[in-house]
């Protein structure tokens, strides 16, 4: 069954009014019809709808069912360094899918990518917002996680500096698993992550060491070496498996 987002103005009473894009792809591309069934997701509750008729320019679904989504997940946030090509593209879609709640790309020492004119900033990051919600739909996401900016990394420090779990994979640490860390993280009940990740050079020593300041927690993934588009993923699930939210029933 097809799952699509809806801003919570969109429903009243017992209907939902869907436009745009999603309009355009239920009609012309599904071609979905009345009486069809889906998903929708307002990201505080989740309908069971059934299309009633087709507008000029939106369609009205009547509700059949709805119910609360719930807000106990653990919430990943990633901080990205920035990756070339499409490879920023590739993180955003998988780590969508595999759970990540908010994205942050970040700009360090030895990113090779530059994003420094408004402009290319601003249709870069409504690129990867409308990735983000294309592999919410198909992995039937309840939220569409953001991709919230482009930082320097000071910047980033600035936001992580009152955060209390903050997790870096590091390619030359061997001694403190993530498996570990995250045991005590669980053992205090905390359910927000931050996960840092590097851009294809790696971090500074002296990068390593601000977030170390902050209260930043180095560990190491195994003993192989990942790229920056893997390394998210792997943490990711590994930390969603600790807090059984992923390949647990």
């Amino acid at each position: 069954m097809h799952r699509f987002f809806v801003n919570k103005k969109a429903i009243k009473d017992k209907e939902i009014k869907i436009r745009g894009k999603d309009f355009n792809h239920i009609k012309n591309v599904l071609r979905m019809g009345e009486g069809d069934k889906m998903e929708i997701s307002s990201q505080e509750k989740l309908y069971l709808g059934e299309i009633i008729t087709f507008l000029e320019d939106s369609i009205i679904i009547n509700i059949l069912e709805s119910e609360e989504l719930s807000g106990n997940d653990v919430e990943i946030r990633l901080f990205q360094g920035l990756a070339k090509g499409s490879k920023m593209d590739l993180i955003i879609q998988k780590g969508t899918e595999i759970g990540i709640k908010k994205f942050y790309a970040v700009s360090t020492h030895r990113t090779v990518v530059k994003i420094n004119n408004e402009k290319k900033k601003k249709a870069r990051l409504k690129r990867w917002n409308t990735i983000a919600e294309e592999a919410a739909k198909q992995s039937k996401r309840d939220h569409i996680p953001e991709v919230k900016d482009i930082l320097t990394f000071k910047s980033m420090v600035n936001i992580l500096k009152t955060e209390e779990t903050i997790i870096i994979p590091y390619e030359d640490e061997e001694n403190i698993s993530i498996g570990k860390v995250l045991k005590k993280v669980k053992s205090k009940n905390k359910k927000r992550i931050n996960l840092i990740i590097g851009p294809e050079g790696g971090f500074e020593m002296d990068e390593i060491e601000a977030m170390k300041e902050i209260g930043g927690k180095v560990v190491t993934l195994g003993s192989k070496i990942l790229r920056t588009e893997t390394a998210g993923f792997v943490a990711s699930t590994i930390i969603l498996y600790e807090f059984s939210e992923i390949g647990v029933i």
